[in-house]
Order: structure tokens, then C-alpha cells, then sequence
């Protein structure tokens, strides 16, 4: 299971495409099939958890020539397949900060807030069924 935080213009949209997007923590390893979480990025005035989807298409970004150190990209194309029933988001998450302690709420702080980028995160099964009570 993954999740994902980029620009969602749209979180009633039924289908959303994601180009190019970074990839941290396993994200690369994303393929058809896979349930993916949607997290409208507040950088870009998103709110948090929208959504979760079925991942229909993946393919590689391809790296730019000259660049010695890339994080691999992907795009992605999900269907949505459930919609968000409770606030989830960075001040949800803000004060789960003991990194060492398991719960799946600090995972989930880690992995999508401690760094302010968007991107895409493997998740662990906790982590989502901790996103699963959401909907």
C-alpha cells in the first residue's frame, strides 16, 4: 500500500493522474493493482487525506541526462474508489514526532510531513489500517 501527497485540484474527481512524481521510502516499487492513498498537499492549499484509490497505470519518469543523483520518479494513474470521511492531515499529524515509537500515525508524519515535498510513500499495513478508519 502506498500513499501519495501532491496538488489535487479536484478531490471529487473519480480518476487522477499524477506525472512524474518523486518517490521516497518504496514508492518506486508502486505497480497496477496497488491501493494508494491520496493526500491533497497543503503547499498547494490541499487539505489532508481526500481519498483512496486503485492504481491503474505506472510507468518511470525518465531521469535527466547530466544529473548525477535523481530520486526515481513515476507517474501514476488511480482510480478513486473511496472518499476521505475525516480531517486528516499535517496538524492531525504534527504531534506524532517520536520517530522511534511505532505507532502508525508517526509513520505517517514521517514519511509525508517531515519533509515538505510531495511524493510518493510505501506504506506499512498498520499505516493503513490506521488510512482505512478514515473512510
Amino acid at each position: 500500500m502506498y500513499a501519495i501527497k501532491a496538488e489535487i485540484r479536484d478531490p471529487q474527481a473519480t480518476r487522477f493522474v499524477f506525472a512524474a512524481q518523486k518517490t521516497m521510502y518504496g514508492g518506486k516499487c508502486i505497480a497496477v493493482g496497488d491501493v494508494i492513498y491520496l493526500f491533497a498537499s497543503e503547499n498547494e492549499g490541499g487539505a489532508g487525506l481526500v481519498a483512496r484509490g486503485v492504481v491503474t497505470a505506472v510507468s518511470p519518469a525518465p531521469k535527466k541526462p547530466g544529473v548525477a543523483r535523481q530520486t526515481p520518479r513515476v507517474s501514476v494513474t488511480v482510480q478513486r474508489t473511496a472518499l476521505a470521511t475525516r480531517r486528516l492531515g499535517r496538524t492531525e499529524l504534527k504531534p506524532f514526532t517520536d520517530w522511534a515509537d511505532g505507532r502508525p500515525d508517526t509513520e505517517l508524519n514521517f514519511k509525508l510531513y517531515r519533509q515538505a515535498t510531495d511524493k510518493i510513500v510505501g506504506l506499512s499495513g498498520a499505516a493503513a489500517a490506521f488510512l482505512d478508519g478514515c473512510f
